[in-house]
């Protein structure tokens, strides 16, 4: 008995995993389906400092720092119901931004593959 306990939960605990995440209100946006989203009025947010907000962000992108500890309380204001875009520079803080968002209870929640770094890319800019 002890033996197919020991064979079946790796096995319930990867079934467990694949369930949760496919559970998550989180998923990937290219630039290029993103760049169609923004001719809408759409919650998008650079969860990046002041600083490099301020050197250069998306049009339409409003600045809520994923590091800032009232970055909870920055995001209640915003439309839980409705879909809201993340970006960073290179992905890894809007992604911990969206996890954030996805427990809070957001529904829609979209991360920009590769940050700003991608954005630029697509448009021809140095990243």
């Amino acid at each position: 008995m002890r033996k197919l306990i020991l064979f079946l939960l790796p096995i319930s605990l990867l079934f467990f995993n694949a369930n949760a995440q496919e559970k998550s209100n989180v998923k990937k946006i290219s630039p290029r389906k993103l760049e169609r989203k923004l001719k809408k009025n759409i919650q998008l947010i650079d969860v990046r400092t002041e600083k490099e907000f301020a050197e250069q962000h998306i049009e339409k992108a409003v600045n809520v720092n994923i590091e800032d500890i009232n970055f909870e309380k920055a995001v209640q204001s915003l439309d839980k119901g409705k879909p809201v875009y993340l970006y960073c520079r290179s992905g890894k803080r809007s992604s911990k931004a969206a996890k954030k968002l996805d427990s809070l209870g957001f529904q829609k929640i979209y991360d920009l593959e590769g940050g700003i770094n991608s954005w630029n890319k697509k448009k021809g800019r140095k990243p």
